[in-house]
């Protein structure tokens, strides 16, 4: 291995992490060991975390691959979703997620993370078409964190559980030293029940799948952006979060087999259909002049030089549907109030497969790579 490639952070060709290990010196000039690492590992030339390491994209996914699932070996889990499939001893599925809130500011508008918390793990179980449950919290709060905050905070989490139907059932407080936290970080995991005949994952997408979205993208992101450091963009954009599972069942309501769903968080649409298509080996042909990004966030992210299919959402979600079912799921998403503004964006193709791309209004095309770190740090 050359110290050229040893910066180069696109993944080797091997069937699985534990695939990827290649033959190196024993050690390296610099007397580092490469007996016991895998080939890439991230970011190697940068021996710390960095932030985009949480951005969703591309970093995150080398994290994962070369990083922790060498280290947990044969007691990691085989699929990589938003939740784990689990089966119980009288065959009834169940979801099961974790997921970190580490959102800057704690409220912006339309939302808080008390909130955001609990729709992003109600959402995340949603996507694998459960009925979400029970939840956890655990909060790791800085010293000197004003208690009003804290209850304000508190509040925002019960009412979206009760709006969620989901009970809090269990729960863990710690606190850090003033000046090593920031402010109020939220851990929440959870569990829903898949129904029977139900089967959605990233692998099931196939060439004539249509790629359908719940509306508008990009607005949490901006929304979160608009309360930073002083920007104005001369409008309240706020945040979209909301609980998804009532969308999803009003789509399996239809009786279509769902292939693929995907609430395009972290990264945004970008990141969540270049993962499908990955896992599923397709092709994704989006129609550019089809996605719905309302004025506020083109203009916010033409100021900021951000790609609106790279900003979060956490009140929206992918389908991939089977092409000619497609009409009936979007007719059942616009009937109901969290999916009024879904439209079909694209189709899953055999061409380029593992890859995005756009078509542009002026008949031209350009690849929707996958971001390789967060444009927009601390989001959720």
């Amino acid at each position: 291995m050359t110290e050229t490639e040893t910066t180069n952070h696109v993944p080797a060709p091997a069937t699985s992490p534990r695939d990827a290990s290649v033959t190196a010196p024993a050690t390296s000039p610099d007397g580092l060991d490469f007996e016991s690492w895998t080939c890439p590992v991230p970011l190697r030339s940068t021996p710390t975390v960095v932030m985009g390491h949480g951005g969703g994209g591309a970093m995150s996914a080398e994290l994962v691959e070369h990083l922790f699932l060498p280290a947990y070996g044969s007691a990691a889990a085989h699929e990589l979703g938003d939740s784990a499939v689990l089966t119980v001893g009288d065959g009834t599925r169940l979801a099961f997620s974790t997921d970190s809130f580490v959102v800057r500011p704690m409220f912006f508008p339309g939302g808080s993370i008390g909130d955001l918390a609990v729709n992003g793990t109600v959402n995340d179980l949603a996507m694998s078409g459960a009925t979400p449950l029970f939840m956890s919290s655990a909060f790791i709060l800085q010293e000197g964190t004003a208690l009003t905050e804290l209850g304000r905070i508190a509040q925002d989490m019960g009412a979206a559980a009760r709006a969620a139907g989901v009970r809090l059932v269990t729960g863990d407080t710690k606190v850090v030293d003033s000046g090593s936290g920031d402010g109020v970080y939220v851990n929440t995991s959870g569990i829903g029940v898949i129904p029977a005949g139900v089967d959605i994952g990233p692998r099931r997408a196939v060439p004539g799948d249509a790629v359908l979205i719940s509306g508008d993208i990009g607005v949490h992101g901006v929304a979160v952006m608009s309360c930073r450091d002083g920007l104005d963009f001369g409008t309240t954009v706020e945040s979209d979060t909301a609980p998804l599972h009532g969308l999803v069942a009003a789509m399996l309501v239809t009786g279509t087999d769902v292939h693929v769903l995907r609430d395009p968080t972290r990264g945004g649409v970008a990141a969540s259909l270049n993962e499908i298509a990955t896992a599923s080996g397709v092709g994704v042909e989006l129609i550019e002049r089809d996605l719905p990004v309302p004025d506020t966030v083109r203009d916010a992210c033409s100021l900021l030089g951000l790609d609106p299919l790279q900003v979060a959402n956490e009140g929206k979600l992918i389908a991939i549907v089977p092409g000619d079912r497609s009409d009936e799921v979007l007719a059942a998403l616009q009937a109901h109030p969290l999916g009024v503004g879904a439209r079909r964006i694209g189709t899953c193709v055999p061409d380029h497969p593992g890859m995005v791309v756009a078509r542009t209004g002026l008949g031209g095309s350009r690849v929707v790579p996958l971001p390789v770190g967060e444009q927009l740090p601390r989001i959720c």
